[in-house]
């Protein structure tokens, strides 16, 4: 399951050899008029929105394929998310938060940053290709240390897996600089549009997996495992991503930069990059490997369920089940947070750069009242809607319904960290935009420490059946506790931001939201959501009973926020009326 990250920011103007002629003057990021913003919001968001549809769609379709709580699904998310996870190592950090700045400075050349652009391009191709050939050639070892008590045909399937997933590496690298090229040159939507690619390619392959092998349907997959399957599945991933990242390019030609392979690099300014880097990729670093050990923790359930009759197998949780969960909740938090903090973080990096720090509070404060509404509707839709949308992507094998109570335990209590995960993610984009990397670092570190003694503590008491749950507790705990963290830390740092108009906007919304689930829990139970009734029948019926049943909150949600008139409504629904004839005000 591949979760995809993001934000923004590079540049010593290089002594490049690029000579083609620029027509018009550079062009500099300028602040957005409302309307502009409006569109660019809605142009990334739909992107975000069509991709994660997609990748819903993808995991549901994985699940009839190889099941949701098998070995094979255990194995092969296992090898999958290691590229992933660099990926967010590279992109999270290096590539997404440090180079913007640069970017946007070398866009003030003669030549709009092409020579720079050319030389980042170049090194990243380069870099990348020996990291990934190293990684790929140490497979074996990276699944045999990232796995607990896994037997030997187990470790060489995910050896298998992790041959044909590894070069994804190279590909992520390149789709993340590509991206941020384009964000610093005012292209938003192709780098949120890229992932809808990816996930249409796999949708081919993983429904062509199904019409040549049939669809899972109950027993160990392992059994029946060969070759050909391997690299079917795995290589059709890969081969999402390698288009994930080519079809950048089109977009990067259309912004008029003439971009060359370029090995000179001196005067890229790398130490300066270098020095801001060093903090934000410990911070990567350090969130990841803590990422990694969290899942060599809930790989044990991987063997522990291999003991089970399948019926009570069926209940047990492992890490692809884990990932589906984060895969689920995610959504509103990369559609709307994430959406508008990539636009923002210029703002943030504007304010600073014209010594505008008083600005900073107001823009923080608008970016976290924005979100208040879908992110908290979102969180009790999750938490009401648990059991049938875990459903959804358990699969259609004959045990599918336990399978959905497991997944849907996990979706609970990852919910509950949501509005917390984005309200730092707000955060957070201020001290990278001052271009202070240090400070997240060790937000970061104490996060992953914290996290970890948990996770250590739980791994220790809890039985590994039950080890999926514990971390996913562990995952909105931390979010809480971060949270909370560094609020005191730009507080004392920024000054107030008025926190407390922020506190009342998710106070007012949540008692809506809470109104509107009661609601919800009423037509669920009438669906058989809590007795695996109708809910729980089937795919189809799941659905039916999610789009109805969140339908429903959505209309007593919006109806109760219309009727106590709170104001964040208009500024979030207002850019979506003003495109419907006869509403436009």
């Amino acid at each position: 399951m591949s979760q995809v990250p993001n934000p923004t920011a590079g540049f010593d103007q290089p002594n490049t050899g690029a000579t083609d002629i620029v027509a018009e003057p550079p062009q500099q990021p300028k602040a957005q008029p409302a309307g502009s913003r409006s569109k660019i919001y809605a142009l990334m968001a739909s992107g975000t929105m069509v991709s994660r549809l997609l990748g819903f769609v993808r995991t549901a379709l994985l699940a009839m394929a190889i099941g949701s709580v098998t070995s094979v699904a255990d194995i092969f998310e296992k090898a999958n998310v290691i590229p992933t996870i660099i990926y967010m190592l590279l992109a999270g950090g290096i590539f997404n938060v440090v180079l913007i700045p640069q970017l946007i400075k070398a866009s003030k050349a003669k030549d709009r940053g092409a020579a720079y652009t050319s030389k980042l391009v170049t090194l990243t191709v380069v870099g990348m290709g020996i990291l990934t050939l190293i990684l790929t050639l140490c497979a074996r070892p990276l699944i045999t240390v990232l796995t607990n008590n896994w037997t030997e045909p187990m470790i060489a399937l995910g050896t298998a897996f992790a041959y044909w997933s590894l070069p994804q590496i190279f590909f992520y690298g390149l789709y993340a600089v590509l991206g941020q090229v384009l964000n610093a040159n005012g292209r938003f939507a192709a780098f949120m549009w890229a992932p809808a690619v990816n996930n249409v390619i796999q949708l081919i392959v993983i429904g062509a997996f199904i019409l040549a092998f049939g669809a899972y349907s109950s027993g160990d997959p392992m059994q029946e495992w060969n070759g050909l399957k391997t690299m079917w599945l795995a290589g059709g991933a890969t081969l999402g991503i390698v288009l994930q990242s080519v079809v950048l390019f089109w977009p990067l030609k259309k912004t008029g930069l003439k971009l060359t392979l370029d090995f000179q690099w001196r005067g890229m300014g790398l130490r300066h990059v270098g020095k801001l880097a060093i903090w934000t990729l410990a911070a990567m670093v350090i969130g990841n490997l803590s990422s990694l050990v969290y899942s060599k923790i809930v790989s044990g359930s991987t063997a522990a369920r291999a003991q089970l009759p399948p019926e009570q197998a069926a209940s047990v949780a492992g890490e692809y089940a884990l990932n589906t969960s984060q895969l689920i909740t995610v959504l509103p938090h990369s559609l709307f947070a994430l959406t508008v903090a990539t636009v923002l973080f210029n703002d943030f990096a504007r304010a600073f750069t014209e010594n505008r720090r008083k600005d900073v509070g107001k823009l923080l404060n608008q970016g976290m009242r924005s979100t208040a509404i879908p992110i908290v509707f979102c969180t009790l839709v999750f938490i009401v809607l648990a059991g049938p949308l875990g459903r959804l992507f358990a699969g259609s094998s004959e045990h599918a319904a336990q399978a959905a109570g497991a997944l849907g335990q996990l979706l609970v209590l990852t919910a509950l960290g949501l509005p917390f995960k984005s309200l730092q993610f707000f955060m957070l984009r201020v001290f990278y935009a001052e271009e202070d990397t240090r400070t997240p670092m060790l937000i970061q570190s104490a996060t992953a420490g914290l996290g970890l003694i948990l996770a250590f503590t739980a791994a220790a008491v809890v039985d590994p059946l039950h080890i999926a749950a514990a971390i996913a507790f562990i995952y909105g705990l931390t979010n809480v506790l971060t949270c909370i963290g560094t609020h005191y830390l730009i507080k004392r740092r920024y000054g107030s931001y008025d926190v407390s108009s922020v506190i009342d906007t998710y106070i007012r919304v949540g008692w809506m939201a809470a109104l509107s689930a009661i609601v919800g829990c009423i037509a669920l139970w009438l669906l058989g959501g809590f007795s695996f009734g109708f809910a729980y029948d089937s795919v189809i019926s799941a659905l039916i009973s999610v789009a109805v049943v969140a339908l429903l909150m959505g209309i007593v949600f919006i109806g109760l926020l219309h009727k106590t008139k709170v104001p964040e409504l208009q500024s979030f629904l207002g850019p979506i009326l003003r495109r419907i004839p006869g509403l436009n005000r």
